[in-house]
């Protein structure tokens, strides 16, 4: 089982994430920023390496494409 931290930002921000994700795919501002900090840190990591499953990355492009990313 994962364990988990607990991250504290500015309720401003969170506002925002909020309004941000509405009809977007994503279900909680929580799980935006978990997929957002994921992609920096790919990207941190170098190209083409991922610690996404298939299924996260099944997940994330059907959230782009709802989107209209795709």
């Amino acid at each position: 089982m994962e364990s988990k931290v607990t991250i504290k930002i500015p309720k401003p921000l969170y506002d925002n994430l909020k309004v941000l994700i509405e009809e977007s795919g994503f279900t909680s501002v929580t799980e935006f920023v978990v997929y957002v900090l994921r992609d920096l840190v790919s990207h941190q990591k170098g190209a083409g390496s991922s610690s996404l499953s298939a299924k996260e990355i099944d997940a994330i492009r059907k959230r782009l494409k709802s989107m209209g990313y795709f």
